[in-house]
């Protein structure tokens, strides 16, 4: 069997060199082509060093002459969206990593998908550690009435709450029916110092180098609590959740939205 032929979008970015890396290793990938918005040479060098494959600032000239079978996708919204127009377009299966797509963008997507006869991924996180520790924390949230969720990493990262944050605090009360209870504060000394809320469930975002990813969920009861956390300490760990949705996205047709459906987690 050919190997799966793979080009990534947001090449040069710290997720997209993670993405080159983990199909590089895997015998049944193959990376034939890289578009970033900043590229500034025509090759990129394979991590091994045994050849190259092309770079280019444009997309569909790229697909026309690369053909591949899987765009991977970690950019920004912008450039998404208009990533995912072109590529379903010339019937190209779609993983992305990109964070910030609206309900509107992900309907958008299932129908391009579906119309061109092609698959979807689209993951909040590609982190197979942190897809169990959403799950598991989902199965707790039934049990326990109060729930707060910290969340760290990087100081360059954009956005705050994390995606996987956001997705963990929906998931906990979609399974559990319900809000939790909220305590308020009848006093708050510096404004925000409860963090955000969501349906009860206040989520903390921290910001600061040495950290890569990391997820605590704090569940509280009567006389006890539970903490649930996942920590990711390099951008190697998500390379089996990315190598994993392009190996059965390219099985699928339409949107599949997020790797606990892979996973089979969603019939727990």
């Amino acid at each position: 069997m050919e190997p799966i032929r793979v080009l990534v979008h947001g090449a040069l970015g710290k997720m997209g060199q993670a993405v080159i890396n983990a199909v590089s290793r895997d015998p049944d990938l193959v990376v034939v082509g890289a578009v970033d918005v900043k590229a500034n040479r025509d090759q990129l060098q394979l991590p091994n060093g045994s050849g190259e494959f092309p770079l280019s600032t444009e997309l569909e000239s790229l697909i026309e002459s690369t053909k591949p079978d899987v765009i991977v996708d970690f950019t920004q919204h912008d450039a998404a969206m208009p990533a995912v127009r072109i590529g379903t377009k010339h019937h190209i299966n779609f993983v992305i990593g990109t964070t910030g797509l609206s309900e509107t963008d992900l309907a958008e997507i299932d129908s391009l998908s579906r119309q061109n006869d092609v698959g979807a991924v689209v993951a909040p996180n590609f982190s197979l550690g942190a897809i169990l520790m959403m799950h598991l924390s989902k199965i707790a949230g039934k049990y326990f009435d109060y729930a707060e969720i910290i969340e760290m990493h990087h100081e360059q990262k954009l956005d705050s709450p994390s995606g996987t944050a956001v997705a963990t605090a929906k998931g906990m009360v979609e399974t559990r029916g319900k809000s939790f209870i909220y305590p308020e504060t009848q006093k708050e000394s510096i404004k925000g110092a409860r963090g955000a809320e969501y349906e009860g469930i206040a989520l903390h975002s921290v910001r600061s180098p040495g950290y890569m990813a990391h997820q605590e969920v704090i569940l509280g009861s009567t006389g006890q609590t539970l903490k649930i956390r996942h920590d990711q300490i390099s951008r190697e760990g998500f390379g089996p959740g990315i190598t994993m949705a392009i190996k059965e996205v390219v099985k699928s047709k339409g949107l599949i939205f997020g790797l606990d459906k892979l996973l089979g987690l969603e019939k727990e």
